[in-house]
Parts: C-alpha cells; structure tokens; sequence
C-alpha cells in the first residue's frame, strides 16, 4: 500500500508542514514537497543532494555519550569528535569550532570513496598482475624442467648400462631442483593470494561502510592503504643448464655433465605511491615559529615520559610507579601500575594501541592490554631502559649489562629476538650507555647515548651511519641529550635537557635549527600522527603540544 494513502500515517514536507513529502535531501536530511525542493536548492552555497523519499537513504547517527536523549550532529573540530547540539553550548567545547556532521561525513565519505579506487583501480589489478605472472612462470618452469629431463634421457641412452646409476643421480637432482623451485614459487603465490584476499575484504568493508552511511563507522575507520602500497617480494628463479660431455669410459661421472647451483633471487616489492603522494608529495616545513598549543599538568613531582595513544591523549610516567593516561585538559582517564611495584623505565604505545613500559630493576619488557599487564621478555644478564614500537610493530629496546659496562640495543618480535646492535665493523661498542630511541622512517634506528652525550644512528642492519654531538652555538651548558624522536619527514628531535631546547636534524644529522618556546628541562619526546610534538618537562612535570612543522 502508498504509505501517503495510509489513514493512519501523514507524512508532511518538513518545511511547508502541509503538503505531502515527494523528496528528501540527503545533505540536509530533510523531506520536502515537490513545490518546497526548489526553494531549498536556491541555496547554491550547498551542494544538495534531493533523491525521491523512497529512495532515500537514512543516516545512522551516534548518541551522545554524555547526553543519552540526544543525537550528535555536530562536529567539534578542535577535538576531533560528533558531538549535540548541548555538548556545542557547553562549557566543555566553549570557542571550539563546530561544522555540521554532514559536511565532515560528505569529506571521509570522499576519502573512503578514494581509498576504495585505489584499491580498485591500482592497487589489486598490480596483485592481480603478480599473482597471473606467477602462474605463466611456473608453466615456463615446467616445460624447461621438462627440457632438462628429456636431454638427460637422451644423453644417458648413449652410455648405456655404464651410465645407468649417474643418469638417475642427475635426473634425482633435477627433480629436487624443480621441487625446491615450485615449492618457492608456491611460497610466493600464497603470499601474494593471502594479500588479495585481505584486499577484497577491506573493499568488501569500505563499501559496506559506504552503503551504511553510519557516521560513527565512517569517522573511525583507519586507511589501510599505505599497508599494501609496498607490493610483496617477487621470487625469480633460473633454470640451470644441462652441459653434456663427449662419452669416456674412464671419466663417465665427469663427463656427463653437471648442474649449477639452485638460484633464487627475490625481488624487493615496488612501492606504490598513493595518488596524492604522485601529484603533489606530502612536504611539511619547518615553522619560522614552533608555538604551544597545549600544556598539561601530570600531577607528578617529577616528569621523565610522555607517549602519544592518540593527538589528545598521552600516557606518561613520572617519579613513582603509576604510569597516567591524560586527555589535553590536564583530565586522568586511567592510570596503571607496574606488576613489580618498581618505577617503570620507559613507555611506549604499540602500532594497536596497547602500552608497553620497561621495568629496569625487574628486569622486564611488559605488555598493557586491557589494563592487563603481560610480561613479554625477561631478560638475564641486562636490564632495559627505553623502548619504542617500530613500523613493523617489532620493539626496539636499549639495555645495559648488569654490570653498566655494556649496552646494546635488540629488536624483538612479540617475545622473540631478531637482531642485537652492540659494536661497530671494527668491532668497538657503538653506544656507552643505553638512552631514548627511536625508528625514523628511512628505517633507521636511532638513540640518545646519553653517557657519550651524542645521538647515534644506525641503519636498518645496524651500521653507524653518523654521531650527531651537538651544534657549535651550544656555548652555554655541553649537549645532553635526553628524549628522542622522529617524525613524518624523517627529522629527529633530541632533547637537550642543559640547554632547555629541542634540536633538529635531518635523516643524515645535519643541523637544522632549534626548538626554544621557554621549555624547562626538557626529558621525554614523542610526536603523533600529525607531527605535533610532545615534550616533557622533568621539573614543571608538565607536557607541552607544540607545533613546529
């Protein structure tokens, strides 16, 4: 039945309140009348979306969390978050700007929009493109093998009986070769097919987030498409060649012929670069004039970390055992203590969100998930001090010998240990104490020594690339470096705590310039996704947001 003829049920245009609803405004979400459409489109200002009423598709708009009856409309840009139309009045937001749900879901609407064409248009076709490729090769492979196999025939026909057990041997070893071969080839289809299938669900997600047009899913949802931009490794293989000899009886083994060596060479993936990154690269200068944008108090006495879980919200760890969870207002949202009661050494939020903190007298690496602490890593013979979480969400520690004479820096994949940085080519140590680090993202790993008073970069395979020992204008108090990080552009920020400024430097350690904004005793570095960087003060116990890029 016309839900318009139902006796029961009147649907009027929102505007008129007297004419039946034909349309609706998806932009405004408002019905109208086929008389009330045009004078709502005259507003050219918008860009009005009217479909027919029947066609129309309902938004799913999210409660208020602090006012149950309400539903959030509105968006406050300073804090990132839908809010209503009270949370807009109240104190909480006073002078923030605001801007209609609308407009920020029409603009992560488009960016969803594009990150599913990419993955449409560029991204799967080169999966696609890999995966065909492989096939076609192993179908080469094949034929070649078969090749191998046919001369070997031939060629063993001709000794006879003489040659009977070394043709078998050769034919054993190719087929061993072939076997390796495929089984590498199989390897990398796997791969490249697991990766595809991911890429189908994330585009099944994007477009059923698409068609839901729930505002909360669509404002929280995290691009994954940098993730797969690096295409996988491609494994090139060779077939060997089969050389016979003229026929000697006494020298049968030899001159039969041998075969090389197996060859498998892999191929590092090509990096995609996104659309953006092709038109216009993502370059953020340096400010003429870094600024504080925020301040907040920890309540501690003394200060030593901070580590960004979001652009609002930081954990931080200061002179006793209770490491804080704080938003930008100085307000406590959750704080932990440590499993061993000890003073935790460092902290660090993992690629998941979850907290990692050291714990140098128990000599531990320890996990906080769902305020549920795990020991990760127990360590014999060396105690750690700072902690960071890497692209490949590996943890990068540095740690002295329980003696203090030693220090090194390991990698760690959940509990295992994949590589340790202790000396240089020639032998020497290349830290002489452990200290703040941090991986930049040319993949170098890099670390405040703070007994060697030097910032000490490394690659990704643990070479020294560079001491960087402070700036020849340090006249006041020597350079010691204290907290240290990267950002987005591969700059690396070190805390000089003498001297109550921030240093510079780029992926290869130039100087670039300095940091000042009346910092006091700066210890403790982190920066979040949109580079702004966060400082803690040791004697204020503070955390200042400053912008500098």
């Amino acid at each position: 039945m016309d839900p318009f003829r139902r006796a029961q049920i009147i649907l009027l245009c929102d505007l008129c309140k007297t004419a039946h609803l034909q349309s609706h405004c998806e932009r405004c979400d408002i019905n109208l009348c086929q008389t009330c459409v045009g004078k709502h489109i005259s507003d050219s200002s918008i860009r009005h979306k009217v479909v027919p009423y029947k066609y129309r598709k309902s938004l799913n708009y999210s409660k208020c969390p602090d006012h149950a009856d309400e539903l959030c409309k509105h968006y406050c840009e300073k804090c990132d978050i839908p809010v209503c139309s009270t949370c807009v009045s109240s104190s909480k937001h006073k002078g923030h700007d605001t801007s209609d749900i609308l407009e920020k879901l029409s603009a992560k609407t488009e960016s969803l929009q594009k990150d599913l064409d990419e993955l449409e248009t560029r991204i799967y076709p080169r999966y696609e493109e890999m995966a065909c490729g492989l096939q076609t090769e192993k179908a080469v492979l094949e034929t070649n093998y078969g090749k191998l196999t046919t001369i070997a025939d031939q060629h063993g026909e001709l000794l006879h009986r003489e040659v009977t057990a070394i043709v078998n041997q050769r034919k054993s070893d190719i087929q061993e070769m072939k076997i390796k071969h495929l089984s590498t080839l199989n390897k990398n289809t796997e791969e490249i097919t697991q990766k595809m299938a991911e890429l189908k669900q994330i585009m099944s997600d994007l477009k059923s987030i698409l068609k839901s047009n729930d505002v909360s899913l669509t404002s929280t949802h995290k691009s994954r498409n940098s993730e797969f931009r690096t295409l996988p490794p491609k494994v090139r293989v060779r077939v060997p060649s089969f050389s016979p000899q003229k026929i000697n009886k006494d020298q049968l083994n030899e001159m039969f012929g041998s075969l090389p060596s197996l060859s498998i060479n892999t191929e590092h993936g090509d990096t995609m670069k996104s659309a953006e990154a092709v038109s216009s690269p993502p370059v953020k200068p340096l400010l003429d004039e870094p600024r504080v944008t925020a301040a907040i108090d920890t309540g501690y006495n003394k200060l030593y970390s901070v580590s960004c879980l979001s652009e609002d919200q930081v954990w931080t760890r200061g002179e006793n055992d209770t490491m804080k969870l704080l938003n930008l207002q100085s307000k406590l949202l959750t704080s932990i203590q440590t499993k061993s009661g000890y003073l935790p050494q460092d902290i660090a939020v993992t690629r998941d969100g979850d907290l990692v903190y050291t714990d140098y007298r128990d000599k531990t690496i320890n996990l906080i998930k769902n305020k549920q602490i795990q020991i990760v890593i127990t360590l014999q013979g060396w105690r750690p001090l700072r902690v960071c979480c890497t692209s490949a969400n590996d943890l990068l520690v540095t740690m002295n010998s329980d003696d203090v004479k030693q220090s090194k820096v390991v990698r760690y994949s959940g509990s295992t240990e994949k590589q340790s940085i202790q000396f240089d080519d020639q032998g020497r140590p290349l830290y002489k104490s452990g200290g703040d680090i941090s991986e930049n993202k040319n993949l170098d790993i890099c670390v405040a020594d703070w007994y060697a008073r030097a910032v000490v970069v490394v690659n990704q395979s643990g070479k020294l690339r560079f001491r960087y020992t402070g700036h020849p204008s340090n006249t006041e108090q020597s350079f010691y470096p204290r907290g240290l990080t990267t950002d987005s552009q591969s700059h690396i920020l070190t805390a000089d705590f003498n001297n109550n400024r921030i240093h510079i430097l780029d992926q290869d350690g130039q100087f670039l310039r300095y940091i000042h904004c009346d910092l006091e005793r700066p210890y403790g570095l982190c920066v979040d996704i949109r580079d702004n960087l966060f400082v803690a003060e040791c004697d204020t116990a503070k955390v200042m947001k400053i912008q500098y890029l």
